[in-house]
């Protein structure tokens, strides 16, 4: 089953060139960093990037503001987008951030909140930049021997410095199910306790060891509703870096509408025909997952497949 519609974060390899082969490539890469068209993404150390103060989108710094301003901090290379040398900057806690956002004429905003508001290419290099320096500020010690790692491969790995060990590390994406459950022409939401008033999603879960992700979809669905899911089908996914996850979404169909909660994660669940979304939507009985996410386009998806509507027009009403 193919999406139609890109999901948020998601498409950045068709406009970006990840150059995973010149990692390594001191020298090039070095030239690229230097180079006056080398482009820097600026984290602060909480993860989140630095907007246009007056304008929708990233505020990029060259390479000049980067070594007069910024020489001192980490850089990573994400990659080469319309010939031009991407990188990501990274800032310390103990960085003066009022002092740059006022020398960069600028603000800054959490990825939530830019995957709504930014262009698509834009949230999802923030997306990737924001997952990667998670995973190296989370990364410092040898999970083999205890020692100190050290950034290579253009901070895309982290190398024990210790000469008996040296083990490698890799940045790491924790995989989680999401989906939407169909019984006879309805639609299983549910909803966790502390959600607002009126909040239904799909079901999601993590993947755990050793299991593949259509058997994953079945666990956890019975798990949160005691529904016994028959077939799965692959729908589209979405890199979700808060802080390093990839939602897989599916699609299923229960083999029985009984619902059971089992687990405690969900305060309520229940099945929606689009007809009681239609009247739920309206009334504000019902609030959809946020756009940002996978599970709002796989109830979209189902809407439209299932009764030609549209939930971006049901929600605007």
């Amino acid at each position: 089953m193919i999406a139609t519609k890109l999901n948020t974060f998601a498409g950045l390899s068709l406009i970006l060139d990840r150059v995973s082969e010149q990692r390594d490539a001191i020298d090039w890469v070095t030239a690229k960093a230097g180079s006056p068209h080398a482009r820097y993404l600026l984290l602060d150390a909480a993860g989140d990037a630095f907007l246009h103060r007056e304008e929708e989108a990233l505020r990029w710094l060259d390479a000049d503001e980067r070594q007069r301003l910024l020489a001192h901090a980490s850089w990573s290379l994400l990659g080469i987008a319309d010939d031009q040398p991407h990188f990501m900057l990274v800032l310390d806690e103990h960085e003066d951030i009022a002092a740059l956002e006022h020398a960069f004429n600028a603000r800054r905003v959490g990825l939530r909140e830019a995957g709504l508001r930014l262009a698509a290419e834009e949230a999802g290099l923030f997306a990737y930049a924001k997952g990667l320096a998670h995973w190296q500020r989370e990364t410092r010690f040898c999970a083999r021997c205890g020692a100190p790692l050290q950034m290579v491969s253009s901070g895309h790995r982290a190398q024990c410095t210790n000469p008996d060990c040296g083990r490698l590390h890799f940045p790491r994406t924790d995989a989680a199910i999401i989906v939407i459950v169909e019984y006879q022409g309805a639609c299983l939401l549910g909803r966790q306790a502390g959600w607002p008033p009126g909040r239904y999603s799909t079901l999601a879960g993590f993947v755990e060891p050793g299991e593949a992700l259509e058997d994953a979809v079945r666990r956890e669905v019975a798990e949160e509703a005691g529904v016994l899911v028959g077939e799965v089908h692959y729908h589209s996914s979405q890199p979700w870096p808060m802080p390093a996850s990839l939602m897989v979404g599916f699609t299923a169909t229960a083999l029985s509408p009984t619902i059971r909660l089992r687990d405690g994660e969900l305060e309520d669940a229940r099945w929606f025909t689009p007809q009681q979304i239609i009247d739920s939507l309206a009334d504000g009985s019902l609030k959809p997952p946020t756009p940002l996410s996978v599970s709002y386009r796989l109830l979209s998806h189902w809407l439209q497949q299932r009764a030609g509507l549209d939930l971006d027009a049901l929600v605007a009403r």
